[in-house]
């Protein structure tokens, strides 16, 4: 009696619903070990939150371009362009980057294994407020408003990360096989919405070498 990813579909013992989000959707049986559940599920909502920002991001800059506000590159060739940055300051930027991400990817380990234990004002004092109770969910100047201690704020997060996964995925399919990016994309699907589908398209992904 609860909803599940396919209407009659039956979950696998290991997916009882008392996880937030579950709906019974696990073909590979990859969260038979508890363990790794915790990973899978801290994963899912790191890639979801990476793709929320990535979704809305492309959308914004595919607007902008299109409307004429701003001239920029298609969102997959952005990282090709030539920048007004020197090298020395590249490098600097990278090692930086690379210093906080291991810091913050070593305490969001920590705290996976052991949730709120990061919390300490170990790091001078700035991780006195991140006193989370769950993994994914830090607290503190990360939740100002205090949704991630309420589920259905939890689970409309999840929720619109699988949705913006999926749009990405989409994102990045009408780029390899039209050179398209979504605006474009779907200004020639409604221009001919009978012939130009996501069906019709798949004939064209031999052509992905070419593009």
């Amino acid at each position: 009696d609860r909803p599940l990813w396919y209407p009659g579909a039956t979950p696998p013992a290991h997916l009882d619903g008392s996880m937030l989000g579950d709906y019974g959707f696990d073909p590979l049986r990859l969260g038979t070990n508890p363990d790794r559940m915790k990973w899978f599920r801290e994963a899912e909502l790191t890639n979801g939150r990476w793709a929320m920002a990535a979704v809305v991001g492309i959308l914004f800059t595919d607007v902008f371009t299109s409307i004429g506000l701003v001239g920029l590159p298609k969102w997959w060739e952005a990282g090709a362009q030539t920048y007004p940055i020197d090298n020395q300051t590249l490098r600097t930027l990278a090692i930086i980057e690379f210093l906080l991400f291991g810091w913050v990817e070593t305490k969001r380990l920590y705290d996976l294994r052991n949730p709120g234990s990061q919390g300490d004002g170990s790091f001078l004092g700035i991780t006195d407020g991140l006193k989370g109770t769950e993994n994914g969910y830090p607290g503190g100047i990360f939740d100002p408003l205090g949704y991630s201690k309420t589920s259905p704020e939890k689970l409309d997060e999840l929720q619109n990360g699988r949705l913006a996964m999926l749009a990405f995925l989409g994102f990045a399919s009408t780029a390899a096989v039209n050179g398209q990016g979504p605006i474009e994309s779907l200004q020639t699907h409604l221009a001919d919405p009978f012939h130009v589908t996501f069906a019709t398209n798949g004939v064209s992904i031999p052509h992905f070498t070419e593009f």
